[in-house]
C-alpha cells in the first residue's frame, strides 16, 4: 500500500515581506535585509518546521522602485550557500536565468551548492522578462520571448548534459594503483545547438542527488510546454480553484505528453497569508499593511503588467476592462500575469484604489486572511481537489510572518496527516518525493552494451 500523499512547502523569501509595504510595517526588517545571519535564521525557522525548501526570485537588473520599496540585492546562489551551512536538511531552490547566464559557469554554480549543501540544490529557471536587463550586459535590445526560449532549450539540454558528463562511478580513488578516476567514465557532451555549443566535460563529479532539482514558473504557452518536458517542479499565480485545477490538469496532460508520470513535476501555486487567532483581526492585519501602502509605486507596477498608462484614473475611480484588451491568449508569460489582474477586475470591478490594494499583497499571487484552520482549510482544498501538489508560501511581511505560518498552520496540516512531522530523507528530491535521475552516459552505455 503506497504511504498517503504528503504537502510540498516552500518558503518564498522576499527579504522584507511579499506585501509591497512590509518593509515600512514595523514588524518587518528592512534594516537585514543585506545581513547574512537573517537569512539563517529564516532557513532555520523553515527547517524546524520541516519545510521543503527555501525559494529565492532573482533578476540581473533594478526592477524595484527604491525610492517606495526596499530592493532585495544579494546574490541568491551565494546566499543559499551561506543558508546550507546553518542548516541540515532544508532544500535550497535559487532563480538564474537562462539569458545572460552561459551553461558551463551556471552548471558549476549549482553543482557546487549542491556538494557543499550535502544535496540539498534548485535550479529556478527563467529567461528573464525585463528589457531592463539587456544593457547591463552590453546588448542593444532584450531577445523576444521566442528566441529565449529557443535558447532556454538547449541551455537546459547542455546544462543537464554537463551535470551527467561524471557517471556516477567514475571517481576510483584507487591510492594504491595511483587511480584518482576513470577517464572512460567522463565524457564530454559535445553539445552543439542553434544559440549555444558546449563541448564539456563538466569539471566536476555528479552530485549527491545526481544533479539539481528543475524549477520554473513560466505560465505562458511556450512556458507551459517547457515545463512539461523539464520542470520537476512549477512556480505558479492563481486566484481562483478552477484556474488552479485546469492549469494543474493541463501541466500534468503535457509531461505525459514527454513520456514522464504526474508525480514527475510538483505544481506550487503561491499564497501570501496573513494569519490572526480570528478573521476579523486578520482582516484588519491586511488592512493595516494596505494603508502604508504607496499608490505611485502601485500604479508603476500595475503599468508594467498592462503596458499602458493609468495616470488619467483617480484612484476612487472603477478601472475599465479596456485596459486589459491585450489579456486574451497566453502567448508569453507577462501576458499571463496580465490575465491574472484582468480576471481580478472582471469579477470584483475594483476601483484603482482597491486594485492596487489587491496586488500589493504579493504582485497578483492568492491572498488570504483567516485564522490558522482557515489557511489550512484552504492549502487542503486546493491539495485535494486537484489544483496543487503544495504550494510556495509568501509571508506578506518577514520574519514574523513565517513565524505564524510555522507556529499555527504548519501543525494543523500535520494533525490532518498533510505534512510530514519529521525529514524522511536528506536532498531536495528526498523532500519532493523525486527519485534520483541516472546519468544519460551511464544508461546510454547500459542500452550499448
Amino acid at each position: 500500500m503506497s504511504a498517503p500523499r504528503q504537502l510540498s512547502l516552500n518558503a518564498f523569501i522576499y527579504p522584507s515581506g511579499h506585501h509591497e509595504a512590509a518593509w515600512r510595517h514595523p514588524d518587518s526588517r528592512p534594516d537585514r535585509i543585506y545581513d547574512v545571519s537573517y537569512y539563517q535564521e529564516i532557513g532555520r525557522t523553515a527547517e524546524a518546521a520541516k519545510l521543503d525548501a527555501v525559494f529565492f526570485a532573482d533578476g540581473p537588473a533594478l526592477r524595484t522602485d527604491v525610492r517606495h520599496n526596499a530592493a532585495p540585492g544579494l546574490e541568491p546562489i551565494t546566499l543559499l550557500t551561506a543558508i546550507a551551512a546553518a542548516t541540515t536538511h532544508l532544500g535550497l531552490i535559487a532563480t538564474a536565468s537562462t539569458t545572460y547566464y552561459e551553461p558551463y559557469n551556471l552548471a558549476r554554480l549549482f553543482s557546487s551548492l549542491d556538494h557543499i549543501s550535502g544535496g540539498r540544490a534548485g535550479w529556478n529557471i527563467v529567461t528573464t522578462g525585463t528589457d531592463l536587463a539587456a544593457a547591463n550586459f552590453g546588448l542593444e535590445r532584450h531577445p523576444d520571448h521566442a528566441a529565449r526560449y529557443a535558447r532556454a532549450r538547449e541551455f537546459v539540454d547542455a546544462v543537464v548534459g554537463l551535470w551527467d558528463s561524471w557517471e556516477d562511478d567514475a571517481i576510483v580513488l584507487d591510492r594504491g594503483a595511483g587511480v584518482y578516476a576513470d577517464p572512460d567514465k567522463i565524457h564530454p557532451i559535445d553539445f552543439v545547438g542553434e544559440h549555444l555549443s558546449v563541448r564539456g566535460p563538466f569539471n566536476s563529479a555528479r552530485t549527491p542527488q545526481g544533479r539539481p532539482v528543475l524549477v520554473q514558473a513560466g505560465a505562458s504557452n511556450e512556458g507551459r510546454a517547457f515545463a512539461g518536458k523539464y520542470a520537476e517542479a512549477i512556480f505558479t499565480a492563481h486566484q481562483r480553484l478552477s484556474d488552479a485545477q485546469s492549469f494543474y490538469a493541463d501541466i500534468k496532460s503535457k509531461a505525459a505528453e514527454f513520456g514522464r508520470t504526474a508525480d514527475e513535476v510538483k505544481i506550487l501555486p503561491g499564497i501570501s497569508p496573513f494569519i490572526a487567532e480570528t478573521e476579523a483581526a486578520a482582516l484588519r492585519l491586511e488592512r493595516e499593511f494596505n494603508e502604508l501602502t504607496v499608490p505611485e509605486y502601485g500604479i508603476k507596477q500595475l503599468e508594467s503588467i498592462t503596458g499602458t498608462s493609468l495616470r488619467r484614473l483617480a484612484l476612487d475611480e472603477p478601472v475599465p476592462m479596456e485596459v486589459f484588451a491585450g489579456a486574451g491568449d497566453v502567448t508569453d508569460n507577462a501576458r499571463s500575469r496580465l490575465q491574472v489582474v484582468a480576471g481580478i477586475v472582471e469579477r470584483e470591478r475594483p476601483t484603482l484604489r482597491g486594485l492596487l490594494h489587491r496586488l500589493a499583497g504579493a504582485r497578483g499571487h492568492r491572498v488570504f486572511a483567516g485564522t490558522p484552520e482557515q489557511v489550512a482549510d484552504t492549502i487542503e482544498e486546493w491539495f485535494t481537489q486537484g489544483a496543487a501538489d503544495g504550494f510556495n508560501v509568501m509571508p506578506p511581511y518577514y520574519p514574523g510572518g513565517l513565524e505564524v505560518f510555522a507556529d499555527t498552520v504548519v501543525p494543523i496540516l500535520r494533525e490532518r496527516g498533510l505534512f510530514r512531522t519529521e525529514y524522511t530523507g536528506t536532498t531536495l528530491r528526498d523532500h519532493f518525493g523525486l527519485a534520483r535521475p541516472e546519468s544519460q552516459f551511464t544508461r546510454n552505455a547500459a542500452l550499448a552494451g
